[in-house]
Formats: C-alpha cells, structure tokens, sequence
C-alpha cells in the first residue's frame, strides 16, 4: 500500500512546527514517575512532558495577568476610578516637562 501524499505533508509541518529543543536532567525517580503518567495516559513521555509543561505555563501566565481583588479592594479601585483626586502640583510640573520635551 503506497502512502497518501498528505501523510508526509502533516510530518513536514510537524517538524517545522517542533524545531526548537528542550532539554532537562531528571533523576531515575524523576524520570520512572514521568513515564509512568505517560504510559496511564497512553502517550509517549515526550508528548506527555510536552503537553503538561504547556498547561503549566499557560496557566502560569493566565494567573499573572488577571488582576484578583478582595471585594473591598474592588470598592476602592472602583471609587478611585469613579471619583479620582485633581493631579498634585508635582503631577502637573511632571505633566508639563514632559510635554516640553516632547515638542523638541
């Protein structure tokens, strides 16, 4: 049976796609744990490597870019927001330096 030609269009794009390396000294221990997990999950223990250090910093990321406030932070940041005090001598000094030089 002769391959499809899309067949080795997909593992071209793949290995495109996965050019870049990763590399990590594990213990035994370290190492027996992760292919363990893989193996539960049927895949291969680079996949499954690849696949749980993604998750991990996607939501590493998503936990750092959200902004969590207790509610009465919330009611500050709200009223702060609604109700901002007038700019300070110093703020409106800075304000206007810049501007200055800006306009050079």
């Amino acid at each position: 049976m002769t391959p499809r030609p899309e067949a080795f269009m997909s593992t071209r794009k793949v290995a495109r796609r996965r050019a870049e390396r990763v590399e990590a000294r594990v213990t035994r221990e370290q190492k027996q744990l992760l292919e363990r997990a893989a193996a539960l999950q049927g895949r291969s223990l680079t996949d499954f490597v690849l696949t749980s250090a993604e998750a991990a910093a996607a939501e590493t990321i998503s936990r750092h870019q959200l902004l969590q406030l207790t509610a009465e932070d919330q009611v500050v940041f709200v009223g702060a927001l609604l109700h901002p005090t007038a700019p300070s001598k110093a703020l409106r000094t800075a304000v206007a330096r810049y501007r200055s030089a800006q306009r050079r």
